[in-house]
């Protein structure tokens, strides 16, 4: 009776992992692509920051 109940959990456990992954697809939502739209912005935002630092840099060793 108990390997009965331990097969039935092993089932269900592994019927959940797979729901899980099934859940995790390549399809990318709204906020998902707003995020790397933002993660984008920044980035480029910081080597533009960095860029006009060493353009400082240079100017002032002129």
């Amino acid at each position: 009776m108990y390997k009965g109940f331990k097969a039935i959990g092993v089932a269900i456990l592994l019927a959940f992992l797979a729901v899980g992954l099934a859940a995790c697809g390549d399809d990318e939502g709204p906020a998902e692509e707003a995020g790397e739209n933002i993660d984008e912005t920044m980035e480029d935002a910081g080597e533009e920051m960095e860029e006009a630092g060493e353009d400082m840099e240079d100017a002032a060793e002129e």
